[in-house]
């Protein structure tokens, strides 16, 4: 395992991040200066020490022109054309993250962390109801019992963080940052059950974990610092257990799907592919059409008896005899939030699902020249109060620095789902003009009718992106049944769905035969929802007789 000389005083630091950005403010038109690779720009010309300052000879008009051009808001690029670089800068410029000066470590900005928090306000209610409670373990665990379970450590030895040293003398124990928690609290399960009347025990918790990924850290996606939920629960019987599996996978199911408007596909992950040390694993896996890549979206395990046996986790039934606990974990992380990204940005930059949106409605005041300004800012301002009142997330801008149009491209880079604007025109008629994030459409809405409207606009919203995400993944799927079409489907971008042998060799020498520059190809998932496999169909990669239909394709 790799310790990285972390200090409980000041870090030692080995790397520097290498692509900073520098923190956003908002631009003011009297400024000047271009950020690289944000399409954002600050003011002023700097000169260097000893510089000679130059008189510049501009015309009034050529400086307008200048402002205007350095003020306007924008991507520099394409989802289409560069989708790494953009996804890093919509990142940015949609103020979800800032860069930190540790590589793979990430500020989450308040724009992601309301996300975060209506994630956390279904799901925690959710497995209330299932009488699942809430916990928190230290972050720190010691060598010998990170040790205990072979396989499972194993899975994550590379990623293991470690503290050395505390001040500048090096520690007598180093102890380790967790990657996840079954060896922080199993040992602590073991001494509280005892008897079949303990179980099932049941507990989450809410916390941050560490993984030292070395490999193209990516905010929100892969990361060496992420926020997750994770639970860890302990039965009597092995049916309870698998019961569990299923009820928390589909509530992960919904967060995408009716939170997120993310099509997901549940299924069992491959032997080669499962949990370290698990009996096996279920997930929601979600994909990116633009890169062709298929994205593990949550887990939930069940870990079998294994880690009762390295912890010793008995307990008495009811015959009064000794048995081991049956035991699961589950989580998703913010990396949910990265898939959202990937799949509903654009050009413009964010789109977020109403449902999650921090921000649902935003209302633009849009004075004319000699208009009653004022008039027009109490129209927007009791317009808020008004959805507001109704229980939507609302909120005016009535900043007098920017012009409409400006507003419009920055609220549309947060992604807003939907933006209301009021003039003298729409003072004069009782109404607002309405237009839609997702596809630009506009209409005028009576005052009168504002909180039914709105309120039918944002569910459309939400479904909108849900159809229109699930048809173009949909068109993604490729169903093969050969070799040849199987690495034309893959050259083209697709999900492929495989008749399979199931065979942990013939998985492996898949990955073998496709490892290039974009990755090898693997097992995503075997899905629940089984097409029919015709009798005598063969193995895509083998030949073998095929035994289910798999999800294959390259993956983040």
């Amino acid at each position: 395992m790799r310790r990285l000389g972390f200090s409980c005083g000041f870090p030692l630091l080995s790397q520097r991040i290498t692509h900073q950005v520098a923190r956003r403010d908002l631009p003011l038109p009297t400024r000047c200066r271009r950020r690289p690779h944000l399409g954002i720009f600050r003011s002023g010309i700097t000169l260097s020490e000893g510089m000679a300052t130059r008189n510049i000879d501009t015309s009034n008009a050529a400086r307008k022109k200048e402002v205007k051009k350095e003020t306007r808001l924008g991507l520099t690029y394409k989802k289409d054309k560069d989708f790494g670089e953009w996804y890093s800068e919509v990142c940015v410029a949609g103020e979800m993250i800032e860069y930190y000066d540790i590589s793979g470590c990430y500020i989450l900005r308040p724009w992601t962390m309301a996300i975060w928090e209506m994630l956390q306000a279904f799901f925690d209610p959710e497995i209330k109801k299932m009488n699942i409670k809430n916990a928190y373990f230290p972050l720190f665990v010691t060598e010998n019992v990170l040790q205990k379970e072979k396989d499972h450590i194993e899975g994550f030895a590379p990623e293991v963080a470690w503290v050395t040293k505390s001040g500048q003398s090096e520690m007598e124990i180093p102890v380790a940052i967790r990657p996840t928690s079954e060896t922080v609290m199993y040992p602590y399960y073991s001494k509280w059950i005892r008897g079949h009347r303990d179980l099932p025990l049941k507990l989450n918790q809410w916390c941050n974990v560490v993984r030292w990924e070395f490999s193209h850290p990516t905010p929100f996606i892969r990361s060496r610092e992420f926020l997750w939920q994770e639970g860890h629960t302990a039965f009597a019987t092995k049916d309870e257990a698998d019961q569990e599996v299923l009820e928390i996978l589909e509530l992960y199911r919904r967060i995408y799907e009716e939170l997120l408007a993310i099509p997901v596909i549940k299924g069992k992950k491959s032997e080669l592919e499962k949990f370290a040390g698990g009996l096996y694993t279920t997930s929601v896996e979600a994909f990116v059409p633009n890169t062709g890549r298929g994205i593990q979206g949550a887990t939930s395990h069940c870990l079998g008896q294994n880690f009762a046996k390295m912890f010793q986790i008995n307990f008495e039934n009811e015959k009064g005899e000794k048995a081991m606990v049956w035991q699961n974990s589950w989580a998703y992380s913010t990396r949910t939030i990265g898939v959202m990204v990937m799949v509903h940005g654009d050009d413009k930059g964010l789109v977020l699902p109403p449902k999650v949106a921090a921000v649902q409605v935003i209302v633009i005041p849009v004075p004319y020249k000699d208009a009653d300004t004022q008039a027009i800012f109490d129209a927007c301002t009791s317009t808020v109060d008004t959805l507001c009142k109704a229980g939507f997330r609302a909120e005016v801008d009535l900043r007098d620095n920017y012009s409409p149009g400006w507003k419009y491209s920055h609220w549309e880079m947060k992604g807003v789902p939907l933006r209301l604007e009021i003039g003298p025109k729409d003072l004069a008629n009782n109404q607002v003009r309405v237009v839609r994030r997702d596809n630009g459409a506009k209409m005028d809405i009576p005052m009168h009718s504002l909180v039914e409207k709105v309120k039918e606009i944002l569910s459309y919203i939400q479904e909108s992106l849900f159809n229109a995400a699930k048809q173009k993944r949909d068109a993604c799927i490729k169903v093969i049944n050969t070799w040849d079409e199987f690495i034309a489907a893959l050259n083209d971008k697709k999900l492929i769905l495989a008749p399979w042998c199931d065979e942990e060799d013939v998985e492996k020498d898949v990955k073998a035969r496709t490892k290039g520059e974009h990755g090898a190809a693997k097992t995503l998932c075997t899905p629940f929802d089984q097409p029919r496999l015709p009798e005598g169909t063969l193995c895509f990669a083998s030949g073998k007789p095929a035994k289910k239909w798999t999800y294959w394709g390259r993956s983040y």
